[in-house]
């Protein structure tokens, strides 16, 4: 490329002294200035201009400074701030996509895939929507990493508390060839003391780069009050997607970012280089950490807690590469501020729990479910319970006190009058808070049931429900680990105990048709059989038998296998007594009038009959006469 012309100004000068090859590239005069740029062309004029500049320098620190020097020097920084900004405005794409896949983004979590299908209950509820069926199984994927305990404040103590696990992947933001250039520049706008504008266009300039990445990753720019308006399920996809664009952020774009304001501006004075990353990232990660801080600082509700979780996992991953990428004393404030965010999301964490065994104490719904069904919140309390298990290793880091159980009920009528003391001594606090939960979780479940008329479906109810908890238990490792074979063994007999008064409850009086007290009158055994009273008898046996069978054909059992231990369990009192009964007094019923009118069914058809109940049937079922 051909310098522009010669400056009128200028043109006393006979030879292309210093002044002159500068002032040739005035563009505020020369229109063929204004239309070219110095370091699009060869390399003989870049250099023959930074030389020229190199020489104005000089002169102005020798003892004969030209009178026009100064001014030319202004004219020759503004010409390079120009250059320096087409520069890096010649390099603008934000990353590629591709360049921003971190591979370390899979060794805490799926940042694609929720950890947790829907899990919702409404604590409010009208008690219309108690009815439908909260069941779901939950999924978890991933492992979890240390957590933050306590509140840090300054980088020193931050670093010994994070190791780096050398996930930082830096890239070439800007060609080699380009980056020799932009320091050719900066190194004399720098000894000319244009440092700042020098670094105003450089952040400037870079700072719309990084946005551009962030629109591709996805980050929004929302305020704190922007995010807390938003719906929860809203909420929860941008969490997910938030989690791998920070870790993409910190450990692909800031990191090389930094890396690029070294290659530019290492050993140009002190601190050039950080003082340039500052300029072009502190408003973007600013912009980063508010979407994490904002949920840190919202209003708690059960359902956040696990996408809390997330995020804190995944800030305590990013820790050892925050502290390295923002390792100088001008970005304390950064890694400051992360540190905070991470302490504020694990209180956040801790006062949902707490705030989630208050609901479970106090969940108001008075509708009984239909069949002594295993209940809504049954359901969401143990699925709720299993996730926490799953995040045990944060949790454990984060729950370090035991429930407060005196301090926070002592005053409360509606508390549960329960014994914690066999596990207190023996579980860490967070199992401590677990069984708690399933405690008051029982208590609750004990208050629905008295809203049951029929004392025998309250029974059932309180069966399928523990029986449900110990399942849940079971189930799972983690939280079978947590909490204890011995509370696990006092579960079992919680609902074996309530299996047996349902049976006492229906049966005793069912089999106390087929006693043999009063059936005798005063007379030779054989011929002293009162026909009359065993004919009531069996009348009594057959319409109680027959309201059994109505009723409990339409009560469920979900459970298969518990519905066919109670099956059995019933079978095993009953057709024995029917059977001794029938064998015993047959001869008498069927020596008189109509005995089909008395001995109505068989033991095969009161076999038959036990196998249907529990079925959960819509509407009542008739019991089947026995066959002929």
């Amino acid at each position: 490329m051909e310098p522009p012309g010669e400056n009128p100004a200028v043109a006393v000068l006979t030879f292309d002294s210093p002044e002159k090859i500068i002032l040739r590239w005035d563009s505020t005069v020369s229109e063929d200035a204004r239309d070219k740029m110095i370091f699009e062309g060869d390399r003989h004029e870049i250099d023959r201009y930074l030389q020229a500049v190199d020489e104005i320098q000089k002169s102005l620190e020798s003892t004969t400074v030209s009178e026009s020097s100064p001014s030319v020097l202004q004219i020759a920084m503004a010409r390079l701030e120009d250059e320096f900004r087409n520069i890096l405005l010649s390099h603008p794409n934000p990353v590629e996509t591709e360049s921003l896949i971190d591979p370390t983004i899979s060794s805490i979590h799926s940042a694609g895939t929720s950890r947790t299908n829907s899990i919702e209950f409404n604590f409010k509820s009208n008690e219309e929507e108690l009815k439908e069926d909260s069941s779901g199984n939950i999924v978890r994927e991933g492992n979890v990493v240390k957590s933050l305990e306590h509140r840090e404040s300054s980088s020193s103590t931050c670093s010994s508390m994070y190791k780096s696990n050398g996930s930082i992947r830096e890239i070439d933001l800007i060609p080699s060839d380009a980056i020799y250039d932009l320091r050719c520049i900066a190194d004399r706008m720098i000894a000319a003391r244009y440092l700042r504008e020098c670094i105003q266009v450089y952040g400037s300039v870079r700072k719309s780069a990084v946005d551009a990445s962030f629109k591709k990753l996805g980050i929004e720019k929302l305020s704190i009050g922007d995010i807390q308006r938003l719906e929860w399920e809203v909420l929860e996809a941008k969490i997910r997607k938030w989690i791998r664009a920070a870790r993409i952020c910190v450990r692909v774009l800031f990191a090389s970012e930094k890396r690029l304001c070294e290659q530019i501006f290492e050993d140009m004075g002190t601190s050039t280089d950080d003082a340039c990353f500052m300029e072009t990232i502190k408003g973007p990660t600013i912009q980063l950490f508010n979407f994490a801080d904002a949920i840190s600082i919202s209003r708690r509700t059960p359902e956040k807690l696990f996408k809390i979780l997330d995020l804190h996992d995944a800030l305590m991953d990013l820790m050892p590469d925050i502290e390295v990428v923002f390792e100088s004393k001008s970005s304390e404030s950064i890694r400051v501020q992360a540190v905070e965010i991470v302490s504020r999301l694990a209180e956040a964490a801790r006062g949902i729990l707490s705030e989630f065994e208050n609901a479970v104490l106090r969940e108001p719904s008075r509708v009984p479910v239909p069949g002594g069904t295993i209940h809504p919140l049954t359901r969401y309390v143990m699925n709720y319970i299993s996730l926490i298990a799953d995040y045990k290793q944060t949790l454990m880091e984060l729950i370090v006190s035991k429930p407060s159980i005196g301090s926070r009920y002592s005053n409360d009528p509606n508390m549960p009058d329960m014994d914690f003391s066999e596990v207190e001594d023996q579980a860490l606090p967070l199992a401590l808070h677990l069984i708690w939960i399933i405690m008051i979780l029982q208590f609750n479940l004990e208050g629905k049931s008295k809203h049951y008329k029929d004392a025998s479906l309250a029974h059932l109810f309180v069966m399928n429900n523990v029986h449900y908890i110990v399942q849940k238990i079971k189930g799972s490792v983690e939280l079978r680990e947590m909490i204890g074979d011995n509370y696990l063994k006092r579960l079992t007999g919680k609902f074996r105990q309530s299996a047996t008064n349902y049976q006492r409850s229906t049966w005793v009086r069912v089999l106390y048709c087929l006693r043999d007290e009063g059936l005798h009158t005063s007379g030779g055994f054989s011929s002293g059989v009162s026909k009359s009273t065993l004919r009531e008898r069996f009348k009594s046996f057959n319409a109680m038998f027959e309201e059994v069978f109505r009723t409990q054909a339409t009560w469920l059992v979900p459970d298969t296998q518990l519905r066919e231990e109670l099956r059995i369990s019933i079978m095993e009192k009953l057709i024995p007594a029917y059977r001794s009964f029938l064998g015993r007094f047959r001869s008498h019923i069927e020596s008189g009038r109509h005995p089909e009118n008395y001995i109505k069914y068989s033991v095969e058809d009161l076999e038959n009959a036990v196998l249907d109940f529990f079925e959960g049937h819509p509407v009542a079922q008739h019991l089947r006469r026995r066959s002929e």
